[in-house]
């Protein structure tokens, strides 16, 4: 039997040879996940020796990493917002850079809206957490793919999160409007999908591919939220690292107010801002 020193220090070497980014981080993240511990334990139990049922479960995990298998998938889980969410191949990997938007969203909003959307809500990452910072407000999850639903609809179980699940292309079913609006759409260009990596080709096409542009998605969604969306409501979406400005000003063109852009942790414009028109009260139909 192999000391865990060992162990690491061998599969960090494997996954180097293999091109994997953060080789070492991976593989204690593996490792603590066969042996059911926190991976900062592992410091405290690296003379330990591991029984050979355990590598036997580690080879085969490390051989999917090699060959480009996220880890996320493989760990089965992923941190998100303070939540767990199971991760799988129905549906985008929860990503840091996207917490940064949900923390913006809860920033943005002085008080809990009442209705909320999460539009394409893959893994249900965003408008889960927003649930579970706003639990009186309804919050309704929509996406076109019944399996990213099924996913979402298993993190709600998880999380007792109080939503609505709907299965919309975009606004094609979606009734009433809402105070907050939040949507990570596919914004990719087509002709970009072929060169991304093995990793993120894991994820599904549906969620990836913005046609020829990246934006096709992206504009249907702008111009079909206006009448779902109550005077001055919010939306605020996550476009690609070369997109913020053009989609900011759009918003401007069709008539949103307060157009604006905010970082990422990396310094990414990749978050965009935008207040409903204010809509005119109707008049009452009557003829006194």
């Amino acid at each position: 039997m192999k000391l865990i020193l060992e162990i690491v220090s061998s599969g960090t070497a494997y996954l180097e040879k293999r091109k994997i980014d953060e080789a070492r981080l991976n593989m204690e993240h593996l490792l603590a996940h066969v042996l059911g511990c926190r991976r900062l334990d592992l410091y405290l139990r690296f003379n330990e020796t591991v029984p050979e049922e355990d590598l036997v479960n580690l080879r085969e995990l490390l051989k999917r990493r090699g060959e480009g298998e996220p880890l996320q998938h493989l760990l089965g889980t992923v941190e998100f917002c303070g939540h767990e969410f199971v991760s799988d191949h129905r549906a985008l990997i929860p990503r840091p850079e996207t917490e940064t938007l949900v923390e913006l969203v809860l920033k943005k909003c002085a008080t809990a809206p009442a209705r909320v959307l999460d539009m394409a809500t893959g893994s249900g990452c965003i408008g889960l957490s927003l649930a579970k910072a706003w639990p009186l407000s309804e919050v309704i999850l929509a996406d076109i793919s019944e399996d990213a639903l099924d996913l979402a609809r298993l993190n709600a179980s998880r999380l007792s999160a109080n939503v609505k699940l709907l299965r919309s292309d975009l606004f094609e079913k979606i009734t009433g409007s809402f105070d907050v609006i939040v949507a990570n759409l596919p914004y990719i260009p087509s002709a970009e999908i072929p060169t991304l990596s093995a990793e993120v080709k894991r994820d599904p096409i549906l969620a990836l591919d913005g046609g020829p542009d990246g934006l096709r998605i992206v504009e249907r969604f702008l111009t079909d939220a206006l009448p779902h969306l109550n005077s001055g409501a919010l939306i605020a979406l996550e476009v690609g690292h070369d997109q913020g400005v053009p989609v900011a000003e759009r918003c401007t063109e069709l008539g949103y107010l307060n157009s604006s852009t905010a970082p990422d942790l990396a310094g990414i414009h990749r978050f965009v801002f935008a207040n409903a028109p204010t809509k005119e009260p109707v008049a009452p139909d009557t003829d006194l």
